[in-house]
């Protein structure tokens, strides 16, 4: 495996906007040819063979997708749609399962950042530039319920999306158990504890958790988190920004990689 494969090039040349595509036979071409499916909507109701060899690539692929009534489809695109619209991500994504084993074979020690249902577009991209600024290696993000990466997002992000490593997995749970057995340790950014964000040693091997704002960081991760830290609050707002807590969080494990040094 190319040992930069997982790094986000430079030079690369960003895409401008998400490019729709529609109709059927298009969107699988799109597919075949290797682009990145940031969100792809069918009708509900739709049959037929071409549809079903569809529904085979996607499952294939893996490609998650969403069922919406045609009038979805109709506010997305007024031309011949075919009961199906996509929109090609302006990054490629990774998986993790490929970055954690080449961070250990150039004695890294991993700091990556997982959102759960972080579904702002601004809040995302505001994460990701101040991840790519504390050195996190990865950003892990769920296929359903997580911000589409589009123009505001990397605009938001100051490019940082180009540059730092997204990886899209079905499961948050069942990653979060893979990197627990690749020896990092788990740390949940929540106020369901009483331990604060100082008292985690982040200069091992670290995935730090963040949940959205409305819902917070899901039972499943909670429960297996090998910590669970929370902010202290002085005012009478009880919480921040997630992209302002991501930030705290990042930063105390910089402060704690700059003393050891």
């Amino acid at each position: 495996m190319n040992t930069n494969s997982f790094k986000r090039r430079r030079d690369h040349e960003p895409h401008e906007s998400n490019q729709m595509v529609f109709g059927i036979r298009a969107i699988m071409e799109a597919i075949r040819s290797g682009k990145e499916i940031e969100n792809l909507y069918l009708q509900r109701g739709l049959s037929g063979g071409i549809i079903l060899e569809l529904r085979a690539l996607l499952k294939e692929m893996d490609i998650v997708f969403q069922l919406v009534p045609v009038e979805k489809l109709n506010r997305l695109t007024s031309k011949n749609h075919q009961g199906a619209v996509a929109f090609i991500s302006p990054i490629s994504y990774d998986k993790i399962e490929n970055i954690i084993p080449d961070l250990y074979e150039k004695g890294e020690v991993p700091l990556i950042l997982i959102l759960d249902g972080v579904t702002d577009v601004r809040n995302f991209g505001a994460i990701a530039r101040t991840a790519e600024c504390a050195g996190v290696h990865a950003i892990i993000v769920p296929s359903k319920g997580s911000a589409q990466i589009n123009p505001d997002a990397i605009k938001t992000s100051a490019g940082a999306l180009y540059k730092i490593p997204v990886c899209r997995h079905d499961s948050l749970f069942k990653t979060a158990k893979f990197l627990q057995e690749s020896g990092l340790q788990l740390v949940a950014c929540t106020e369901k504890t009483n331990d604060y964000l100082y008292q985690p040693d982040y200069t091992v091997p670290t995935a730090i958790i963040m949940g959205s704002e409305e819902n917070g960081i899901s039972t499943d991760l909670i429960r297996i988190s090998d910590h669970l830290a929370k902010i202290p609050m002085f005012g009478e707002i009880e919480s921040l920004n997630v992209s302002v807590s991501a930030g705290i969080l990042l930063y105390e494990a910089v402060r704690q990689k700059m003393i050891i040094k």
